[in-house]
């Protein structure tokens, strides 16, 4: 039987079981990052997308933060893929975490596979991911779900819409896209099988909400191509230090182009930014005439004005190569007043301070910065709200449903929907763990809610978000840490002086008065217990800690972290 025929007779088949079309997202309600969402049809689930997002500001030491994946794991036996709409963190950067607990195929591009494999190795799993490479245009059955790749223009190559045909009917999922006439790599939406959907007839659109506050279309990514032009031009008696997403493969093909046009070499800093420029050479997606890239090393026995900086850091990261060079820290980029640096991204929500300090420290070491309020050396890979306008007519879905963005952002996109005729009692604002369930294609409702709360991440251990570890660093961080190092006999007396380490807790280590009455609680609480009838050892902590937080209650209110340490001889 042909293959065609085989996907054909498998959607038929489910036809004719009687089951509700649920909808789950587990990220990306409310938020900006850690898209993950669920459709399940009877024995049938897919899952589009598996991102994760940065912490935010009092998630202390934690470095990002992914989906709850509690809720598939229950399932997991049901699971029939993971389908990826492209490469961008935000929707692959939680896989390495997720994938080897699911063990499911992985259906994406060549470009989001070579990603997801450089995650992997960041990660060390030692998972190998089942990919099943798909083209845009091209048809995937999963289950009783068949899922149509459709281009889209974004900030990264090969990014896709998705259109899931259930057997209640089609759903046309967005993924992050904007309507570029003009794209870098020629490929542009792809209008007409949009528009057919909608002659079809779409029962769900789930759309990017991003931009949604930002009045007519997102401009062409060529229109940063004459910026960096006229720069290139301006300074050529500069070394030109560019930062940009190393994930924005259009973004960076743009400078090596327009370096090679002013003959300039160019080194690239960070290893995200080298790896995602070897993968993209490697699959044709970017062109680097040889020569062109070179080391840092070869970088300095050419003048300033031959050289281009490609580097990580434009949102401020902390060990990225940017922030690294603008604290003076870069093993072999060292900036001065040559240098001009270029900061090519916006602050994604919630690293705003992390990129004005970076700023100023760039500012500091003498060089001319020009950032996005500076000129235009930036542009939204994501739809503005004539071109969300635009995606509502052409789908003319009967239901509505406002993805990837703040909350604000859903509710503006929700009304811009009813604006459009979609009627009110068909369109959802969720949260993350609302289960939208459809009966048939005439009625939908929020049929309950599963865990879906944030899992943080520091380093490759998880960690819940209610859990004890960033409970423990707050308390730290607010109010420091005593460590109380005691050494008792068999008859309970010291048999070694008391010691006291403090960590944030006591204003200066000189303070003997302080030390002195923290030592005397201690002694106190040991006298206490020693007078306890039937006292445990175990109990002995619990009374320490007593004691020295009615010293620190007595003079500041501000109670530590008191950690005992008892040794029995």
């Amino acid at each position: 039987m042909a293959e065609a025929e085989k996907k054909k007779v498998n959607v038929q088949r489910h036809r004719g079981k009687k089951a509700d079309l649920t909808l789950c997202p587990l990220g990306g309600m409310g938020e900006i990052g850690k898209n993950l969402t669920v459709f399940g049809y009877g024995d049938d689930f897919i899952i589009v997308d598996c991102g994760l997002k940065f912490p935010e500001e009092d998630m202390l030491g934690i470095d990002f933060v992914i989906p709850d994946i509690e809720y598939l794991m229950e399932n997991k036996a049901k699971i029939r893929g993971i389908f990826i709409t492209h490469g961008h963190e935000d929707h692959i950067g939680a896989l390495p975490f997720v994938l080897p607990r699911l063990d499911v195929p992985v259906y994406c591009t060549r470009l989001a596979g070579g990603l997801i494999d450089n995650k992997m190795a960041d990660a060390k799993t030692g998972y190998v991911p089942d990919y099943h490479y798909v083209s845009p245009g091209e048809r995937v059955s999963a289950g009783c779900f068949e899922v149509e790749f459709i281009p889209v223009c974004h900030s990264i190559p090969d990014a896709n819409a998705l259109a899931i045909r259930t057997p209640s009917g089609v759903v046309v999922h967005s993924g992050d896209f904007k309507f570029d006439p003009t794209p870098i790599d020629g490929n542009r939406t792809d209008y007409s099988t949009l528009a057919r959907l909608g002659d079809e007839g779409v029962l769900l659109l789930m759309s990017d909400s991003t931009n949604i506050e930002k009045q007519g279309s997102t401009p062409s990514e060529k229109t940063i191509g004459q910026t960096f032009e006229r720069l290139f031009r301006l300074y050529k008696d500069r070394r030109i230090v560019i930062a940009t997403f190393a994930s924005n493969l259009n973004r960076t093909r743009m400078i090596i182009a327009t370096a090679v046009r002013f003959n300039r070499k160019v080194v690239l800093v960070g290893r995200s930014m080298i790896a995602n420029v070897e993968l993209a050479e490697k699959l044709g997606l970017i062109d680097v005439p040889e020569g062109v890239i070179i080391s840092p090393q070869e970088a300095e026995h050419l003048p300033d004005n031959r050289v281009v900086v490609l580097t990580t850091g434009s949102q401020g990261e902390p060990f990225s190569g940017l922030v690294l060079m603008s604290r003076g820290t870069h093993r072999q980029v060292h900036l001065g007043p040559k240098d001009l640096v270029i900061i090519s991204a916006t602050p994604i929500p919630g690293n705003e301070k992390l990129v004005s300090q970076t700023v100023n420290r760039l500012f500091g070491c003498g060089a001319e910065v020009i950032y996005e309020r500076d000129e235009k050396i930036h542009v939204s890979g994501h739809a503005s709200r004539d071109e969300l306008m635009l995606m509502l007519s052409l789908t003319r879905p009967k239901f509505f449903v406002p993805c990837h963005g703040e909350y604000r952002h859903l509710v503006r996109h929700a009304q811009l929907a009813k604006e459009m005729g979609v009627a009110a009692k068909n369109i959802f604002i969720l949260q993350n763990g609302d289960i939208l369930k459809f009966s048939g294609s005439s009625k939908a409702e929020i049929a309950g809610r599963v865990q879906a709360g944030p899992i943080l991440i520091d380093g490759v251990v998880l960690g819940e978000f209610e859990g004890s570890i960033l409970r423990e660093r707050r308390e730290m961080a607010e109010n420091g840490l005593v460590v109380v190092s005691v050494t008792l006999d068999d008859n309970m007396r010291l048999a070694a002086p008391i010691q006291i380490q403090t960590r944030g807790s006591v204003y200066s280590a000189d303070d003997g008065s302080t030390f002195r009455e923290l030592e005397n609680a201690v002694k106190s609480a040991l006298a206490q217990f020693v007078r306890m009838p039937g006292a445990k050892r175990e109990t002995l902590p619990t009374e320490i800690r007593k004691r020295i937080r009615d010293v620190f209650g007595r003079s500041s209110r501000n109670y530590p972290t008191i950690i005992p340490l008892i040794t029995y001889i």
